[in-house]
């Protein structure tokens, strides 16, 4: 008799451990997100002791090209308008500022400058401001620095991929410059920096993030300097070619794009296109990285 109640117990107690550890196991807190795992929402690169901030671009379609809003000033460049289809992806809040580029690849923008035969001086010195005399070689060289420290997909974003951004996405209203149909809300242009004169403060590019955001909170991808896309160059877009293009196969050119602080308000254009051989360094081209899932 002895022996069975000591078995019921023993079989009474390996239940409620049972169940004990069964309860333990479905409320265990699930693990908090890594800050540096891209998600659907925004967040920021910490590697090389950056703070560079990437937004979640919802993939989707868009007419790519001279739309309707562009007005009567478009290039034939900028033709044919047809629907492309972009995934999801990240891209820079800010152009790559001189601090960011400093600490990933170990010059200054001096060190930059002195390596370029496009010698036009300093326009715009600081931590938060964008980095220029960067050729494509050497932006396509700080994504893979960047990828290869923390295991994502660093890349220098494709036309396509830029201009679905600087339109604002699946939040766009529709807008001429990234963000507005103003171009001094969003733009430091020509008529706000260039024109005025060496002598003048606002000569030259600028901080990052002065001017006014786009619908996806995205700053200067109208205006202040142009930025390096991926693709090679071509005269004229291929119409068959919608689903997450890629640009040309080959070509002597790369693509540029938002206009920058030398150029007129219609150059600041979502749609317009500029190009400048891979070995280009200049005053007037920075660039911003994409983030791939």
């Amino acid at each position: 008799m002895k022996k069975l109640t000591r078995l019921s117990l023993w079989g009474l107690l390996s239940m409620v451990l049972l169940a004990s550890c069964g309860k333990e196991k479905e409320e265990k807190p699930v693990d908090p997100v890594d800050p540096e795992q891209p998600t659907e929402a925004d967040y920021t690169v910490t590697a090389f002791g950056l703070n560079m901030e990437m937004v979640y671009v919802e993939g989707g379609s868009f007419e790519m090209g001279a739309t309707a809003e562009q007005g009567n000033v478009a290039d034939n460049n900028e033709y044919p308008v047809r629907t492309i289809k972009v995934d999801s992806y990240y891209i820079g809040k800010y152009e790559v500022t001189q601090a960011q580029w400093e600490a990933v690849m170990g010059t200054s923008l001096e060190e930059q400058r002195a390596l370029s035969t496009y010698d036009y001086g300093i326009v715009g010195e600081g931590t938060d401001y964008p980095m220029y005399y960067v050729n494509w070689y050497e932006a396509q060289e700080f994504c893979d620095r960047l990828s290869e420290a923390t295991g994502k997909r660093y890349v220098l974003p494709t036309e396509a991929q830029w201009e679905y951004a600087a339109r604002g996405g699946n939040k766009s209203k529709g807008y001429k410059y990234s963000g507005s149909n103003d171009v001094e809300e969003v733009a430091w242009y020509e008529g706000n920096s260039y024109s005025l004169g060496e002598s003048h403060p606002d000569y030259g590019a600028h901080r990052v993030g002065t001017k006014k955001a786009n619908e996806l909170g995205i700053y200067d991808m109208s205006g202040n300097l142009w930025e390096w896309c991926s693709d090679w160059y071509a005269s004229r877009y291929d119409e068959k070619d919608t689903d997450n293009p890629q640009g040309s196969v080959s070509g002597s050119d790369r693509v540029e794009r938002g206009g920058s602080w030398t150029y007129y308000d219609r150059g600041c254009r979502v749609s317009v296109r500029g190009h400048a051989k891979s070995s280009y360094r200049g005053y007037r081209v920075g660039f911003r990285v994409a983030c791939l899932l």
